[in-house]
């Protein structure tokens, strides 16, 4: 399958959600002076000019205001807007000469006219001050300014310079968010594509990597669909592979039968001899091989069957009554503890045929007990089967056990005359389930088998 490039590349993605990303800090940081000077610099009103215009006519034609005792007729305006209106008056040298005493903030607005160089206003939080208007007066500079007291509602960007500790604070926060958008947006590709390993890896040669990522134009969508390509030919040749053991298997019974046929004529003959019947011996056993092998391919061959939502009792009916049967001929005892209420959904003949195998094995080895119980463990069902028998030797055979032909050399193997396929065949069966199955010695002996399946 060729992937076509494509220049949406992760690089230009991580590239640009940072860059974006201290852009927006840096800007919205960095933007908080600039309203501030905006503000602070904002131009005088024209009715706060006329104001002070119409003082300054006042003060042109009547001179003698300037003089101390008459102070007191301009110092205050208390009618101007329903809001109390002080005027300040300030000569060349920047003294206020109608006011003994300059608030703070009087002085600090008088800086930052000067520094505008032309009339502005100032909201501060409880006072509104404004100027300058200059006038000249018998040939000397003069300059009006005006302050209302009152408390007016700043913008909401004097909140953010003030607190610098907060500001900073919402702007990791900020950063931490948009960075986090950034990380989710790329990880759920990968969360995607590790799932699908994950459920390949157990078994599910189906499972694909979702439409949603292996449609994305970037590298995730590229590398979704390179898994995908990989999931089909892994699919096309494990299910090649168990169509020829299939097909061997089946083409094995037709030579097998008639050997089997002719055996049968030289015995009706009367051409029995030791020969022939290790020949029929050997035979059987290739029979039942053969059969073995195409048991595993059709479990493994299967998974498109639909499971069906079973009690796992009515499942395992048939299976548990021979199993007893077949313990009490031998003298041993099967205990049984198995809720009614255990339902799952299953593939009925493979799971009954696992665990076939298992209580099969669990009952030629046993000294004189097996047991098979399962409950509920979160959102599995756990099968495990006991017996009290020797167990394994080699820990390392644990596993092995349930690979085809593997046969381990230890007490419970070499009096058997299985091919290694029964176990294999289980294991496969509860991969088709997406289940898991384990085996551990269990103390002070025995084999301990444990199944998890999935409850829904």
């Amino acid at each position: 399958m060729i992937i076509s490039p494509s220049p949406n590349r992760i690089f230009i993605k991580l590239l640009l959600g940072f860059w974006i990303c201290s852009s927006v800090i840096i800007a919205a940081v960095g933007l908080l002076p600039l309203l501030q000077q905006n503000h602070d610099q904002a131009p005088l009103p024209p009715h706060l000019e006329t104001l002070l215009s119409r003082i300054a006519n006042r003060i042109i034609e009547q001179p003698e205001l300037l003089e101390r005792p008459h102070f007191k007729h301009f110092r205050n305006i208390k009618n101007f807007r329903g809001k109390p209106l002080r005027i300040y008056l300030v000569n060349e040298q920047g003294q206020v000469v109608n006011r003994d005493r300059m608030s703070r903030g009087m002085r600090r607005f008088m800086l930052m006219a000067e520094e505008a160089n032309h009339p502005i206003s100032h909201q501060f939080k409880n006072e509104l001050i404004f100027g300058p208007y200059e006038f000249q007066v018998h040939d000397e500079q003069y300059s009006l300014y005006g302050r209302i007291d009152d408390h007016h509602p700043r913008p909401w960007f004097f909140f953010f310079s003030e607190n610098k500790l907060l500001t900073l604070s919402l702007a990791i926060l900020l950063s931490g968010l948009l960075c986090g958008l950034l990380a989710w947006h790329l990880g759920k590709p990968l969360r995607s594509l590790k799932q699908s390993a994950e459920t390949l890896a157990k078994g599910d040669l189906q499972h694909r990597v979702d439409p949603s990522t292996s449609k994305r134009s970037d590298e995730f969508g590229q590398l979704a669909q390179a898994f995908n390509a990989m999931a089909d030919a892994v699919e096309n040749m494990v299910n090649s592979q168990q169509r020829l053991i299939s097909d061997i298997s089946h083409e094995l019974r037709t030579p097998l039968t008639r050997l089997q046929l002719a055996l049968a004529l030289a015995r009706k003959k009367d051409q029995g001899s030791t020969e022939i019947e290790r020949i029929g011996y050997e035979a059987e056993q290739l029979d039942q091989m053969i059969g073995e092998l195409l048991e595993l391919s059709r479990v493994k061959l299967n998974f498109n069957d639909v499971k069906h939502p079973l009690a796992l009792n009515e499942t395992l009916t048939q299976v548990l009554d021979d199993a007893d049967f077949e313990a009490e001929q031998q003298q041993k005892q099967l205990v049984i503890n198995i809720d009614d209420e255990i339902r799952l959904p299953t593939y009925p003949r493979p799971l009954a045929r696992a665990v076939e195998n298992l209580l099969r094995n669990a009952i030629r080895y046993a000294d004189k007990r097996i047991t098979i119980e399962a409950k509920y463990l979160d959102e599995q069902v756990e099968l495990v089967i006991l017996d009290d028998g020797p167990g394994i030797e080699n820990p390392q055979d644990l596993q092995a056990i349930f690979e085809p032909f593997y046969r381990p050399q230890s007490a419970r193997e070499r009096e058997s005359g299985g091919w290694g396929l029964g176990l294999a065949i289980t294991k496969a069966a509860i991969d088709a389930h997406q289940g898991s199955i384990y085996a551990t010695n269990a103390q002070p002996n025995g084999l301990k088998v444990t199944i998890t399946l999935p409850a829904h």
